[in-house]
């Protein structure tokens, strides 16, 4: 139980710094053996979907009034308020993310997500991207002057992410600051995105008859994933849009370079 709340605390970490919660999830659990005598083959990606599932719940609290209104806003005044726009902004740049995840995902599940070297590389160079992204744009936009094409390349940049070490809010704030929108909105709309992508996952997976059966068998673990993935998703969240009002990127690319290098070393000797 302590190396399923291990899991959960770095699920709920990781999920919304741009350091990708998948590869760490993969990282700890299989090449440093974080949970492996207990979390293995199927029961794995069913644990991974309930973590991502316990920080949707915490997205969803966090920015629960935001949602509320633009969902409000997105059916009565559409595209003429800035609430209502952003609904539909997520709804379209959602939609790349929702394909290629269920055309590839069995793909990179078999090919990627036991390759180390390659989710090293992975961490490596988009921590680098990352920084340089932000480094080299200027912060000229907000919400406000955010466009249709705006949000159709940060979902389109969405679908990376399926593949360990990019990070999904790695690689939308980059593409949001390489369309110069300020890091505090780039963050909230990365947050927004990932509601509607982790929903749709962990409906899948519960429509998934082997899946349920190993969340029945396994109960508990997944509760006690789920809550303690939420309650660190939430702080996480707090300190990601208060830490970038004031700091750039640089502190992650750094943490991203160095762990990519440690599981390169790991695995060649």
């Amino acid at each position: 139980m302590i190396e399923v709340i291990l899991l959960a605390i770095i699920q709920g970490i990781a999920e919304f710094l741009p350091i990708s919660s998948s590869a760490h999830l993969i990282i700890f659990r299989d090449l440093f053996g974080i949970g492996a005598n207990v979390i293995t083959g199927d029961l794995a990606l069913a644990f991974d979907i309930a973590l991502h599932f316990g920080t949707l719940l915490a997205i969803l609290l966090y920015f629960f009034y935001d949602f509320l209104g633009m969902v409000v806003k997105g059916f009565t005044t559409g595209t003429k308020s800035r609430e209502g726009r952003m609904f539909w902004y997520i709804v379209v740049a959602t939609i790349p993310a929702a394909l290629a995840g269920v055309l590839f995902e069995d793909v990179i599940e078999e090919s990627i997500r036991g390759n180390f070297i390659l989710i090293a590389i992975a961490l490596i160079g988009m921590g680098i991207l990352i920084y340089a992204c932000d480094h080299f744009f200027k912060q000229t936009k907000n919400f406000e002057k955010m466009t249709w094409k705006d949000a159709i390349l940060i979902g389109c940049s969405q679908v990376f992410a399926l593949i360990p070490g990019f990070s999904r809010s790695g690689t939308t704030m980059a593409t949001a600051r390489c369309l110069h929108l300020n890091r505090e909105d780039a963050a909230k709309f990365s947050f927004y995105l990932s509601a509607p992508v982790v929903c749709g996952a962990a409906l899948l997976s519960v429509l998934d008859h082997a899946t349920m059966a190993a969340i029945q068998a396994n109960l508990t673990i997944f509760i006690v994933g789920i809550l303690v993935a939420f309650f660190f998703g939430l702080i996480c969240i707090e300190f990601l849009l208060k830490y970038i009002k004031n700091h750039d990127f640089k502190i992650f690319m750094w943490y991203r370079i160095l762990l990519g290098i440690i599981v390169i070393l790991c695995v060649l000797f």
